[in-house]
């Protein structure tokens, strides 16, 4: 019986954070597909396009993962694609509280999908979406958190004034 792991998330943009817990995640299961999540109500600094681009690019190179936009439920979406797992990351304590309720809900609305927590490399214990706009907006480097073509995209989008 193969393994099939969803990541889900907004992915605004891709950090190397993220793609850490995907090579991580291929290394358990058969499969994994990072889920994108449309999400208008947080406003997201890059369409849904350019996010799926971004995220396809970097992990091309991971015969065992895939892409794909997903809407409405995350449950339905597991079960649609025959996930066994959802995946979460943890960077900080903080993250736990807000990751166990939505954990908990997911369990009560179907008992046979399974969340499982995995933490980055302690070098991107720090890392988020949020934190690398901020340092870009304010002309900060985040060479090294961010594929090259994210960096870039990043910078072009707040010299044009986002």
């Amino acid at each position: 019986m193969s393994s099939r792991a969803i990541y889900p998330g907004t992915f605004d943009p891709i950090t190397n954070g993220h793609i850490d817990l995907i090579q991580r995640t291929i290394k358990i299961f058969d499969e994994v597909i990072i889920a994108v999540a449309p999400t208008p109500r947080k406003q997201p600094l890059f369409t849904l396009e350019e996010r799926i681009q971004f995220i396809t690019s970097s992990v091309k190179k991971f015969k065992k993962a895939r892409v794909e936009a997903f809407t409405g439920l995350l449950v339905d979406y597991v079960k649609q694609r025959k996930g066994t797992a959802i995946i979460r990351g943890l960077r900080a304590v903080s993250d736990f509280e807000y990751e166990l309720q939505m954990a908990l809900m997911n369990r009560r609305l179907d008992t046979n999908i399974e969340t499982v927590f995995m933490m980055p490399s302690e070098e991107y214990t720090f890392l988020s979406s949020t934190m690398v706009k901020e340092v870009v907006s304010f002309g900060g480097s985040v060479k090294g958190l961010v594929p090259e073509a994210v960096e870039k995209a990043l910078k072009n989008k707040y010299r044009e004034g986002y």
